[in-house]
């Protein structure tokens, strides 16, 4: 997908029961693993005045909203029916690993219908976005 803030909008949708550190985790990897896949999502580098760098940053806002478990899932279900919307789904088994090898192992060996969501980041049609976010509170 190519990001284009003026047509797209991005959001990550956290569980609401998720403790905080596990909240926080699951936005960031959903945060990289976006700005690793998606074209044209963040900025190139800038400089302040004093020839200072400083790395891309989302050309976007990218709200971190809060729903139950259950419509994360039904989000993942509507989302990937759209070939407009991007999904990044990210996992409780996923959380639970403590290196990459090992979430390999554990996810192939695991029917997709049983891996439980505590999280989902979206990308598409602001329109199409906002209707399956905007009821949706802000994490604070």
């Amino acid at each position: 997908m190519k990001f284009d803030a003026s047509q797209h909008r991005s959001t990550i949708i956290i569980d609401k029961d998720l403790s905080p550190g596990l909240a926080i985790n699951a936005a960031s990897v959903i945060g990289m693993s976006f700005g690793h896949t998606v074209e044209n999502l963040v900025g190139p580098d800038m400089q302040s005045a004093d020839a200072v760098n400083y790395p891309g940053v989302i050309y976007a806002p990218l709200p971190i909203l809060l729903a139950p478990g259950a419509y994360i899932l039904e989000l993942l279900n509507i989302s990937e029916a759209d070939e407009e919307i991007y999904t990044m789904p990210f996992s409780a088994l996923a959380q639970s690993c403590k290196t990459y090898d090992e979430y390999g192992e554990r996810i192939s060996a695991v029917l997709s219908n049983n891996i439980e969501l505590v999280a989902i980041g979206l990308i598409g049609p602001k329109k199409k976005i906002t209707r399956l976010t905007g009821n949706l509170g802000l994490y604070k």
